[in-house]
């Protein structure tokens, strides 16, 4: 069985194990039914997510000048104390920006592989949370705008990591971690603005993977550079498709890239 169609991150919904979905225009495909069967990836042509025009892709799916010039791509989302939208401050597009900024954020811990601090909107809980491959989360802050949520995880960078270790978290070695020790560890270096909205009394998340089996090493797939692969599907973690000899395909990096999924 074949499909194609341009690759977006894959949706998810929270179950006793997580369930993945790879969506195309006319198709969309439960991936945790692939486990253990041989798939192949072969890539056609790059398509823009935004202009949707055949130009290489630049980041997060889009060609450069998509990338450039779109309210989505801008420097408030990856760094959010940047938002200015509650100040009436526009970046590129105030109506999309007061509709994207001005909504419940939260600051969380995720544990990945070891402890890290994040911002998400609300509405992406646990989205955000299984899409870094987090095995265990919690709440710590939920502040009405984007900027206090930013201002909030600068603050927190100083004492705990805001990164991931992704190949510690593909092979599964993970420490096990009281993130509500953790969060209240952090309570007094978090800005006093924030302070009202301390979440004290909430209790983390357990999220479980579909992985059969986890790999000793990690190779990375780059379909730029190699475009066709075939292997037998072993796992779904974060957005990461987990292969048998050890190969890791990351769904997320390769947004606007138009393939070929075959199931053999």
């Amino acid at each position: 069985m074949r499909y194609e169609g341009v690759l977006t991150k894959m949706r998810t919904e929270l179950t006793d194990t997580v369930q993945y979905y790879l969506i195309f225009e006319s198709d969309f495909i439960n991936m945790n039914q692939l486990l253990n069967k041989k798939i192949s990836l072969n890539f056609l042509k790059f398509q823009c997510l935004h202009c949707r025009l055949q130009k290489k892709v630049f980041a997060q799916g889009y060609c450069y000048a998509c990338f450039s010039t779109q309210p989505q791509t801008g420097t408030w989302i990856r760094s959010p104390e940047l938002s200015t939208a509650h100040l009436d401050i526009e970046d590129r597009d105030l109506e999309y920006e007061k509709d994207s900024q001005l909504q419940p954020h939260v600051v969380y811990l995720a544990n990945s592989s070891d402890v890290k601090v994040g911002v998400t909107r609300k509405t992406q809980i646990p989205t955000r949370w299984i899409d870094q491959g987090a095995h265990e989360a919690i709440e710590i802050v939920e502040v009405p705008n984007r900027y206090l949520a930013g201002i909030t995880e600068v603050a927190l960078k100083g004492h705990v990591s805001d990164k991931t270790n992704w190949r510690k978290m593909l092979t599964n070695e993970i420490k096990d971690l009281n993130l509500e020790e953790e969060r209240d560890k952090l309570r007094e270096f978090i800005p006093e603005e924030v302070q009202q909205y301390f979440l004290a009394h909430n209790k983390e998340t357990e999220i479980h993977f579909p992985v059969l089996e986890f790999p000793k090493k990690v190779k990375t797939l780059n379909l730029a550079k190699n475009p066709f692969y075939e292997g037998v599907l072993k796992g779904i973690k974060a957005q990461y498709l987990i292969f048998e000899d050890g190969t890791a395909f990351n769904i997320r990096s390769h947004e606007g890239f138009v393939v070929e999924l075959g199931v053999h």
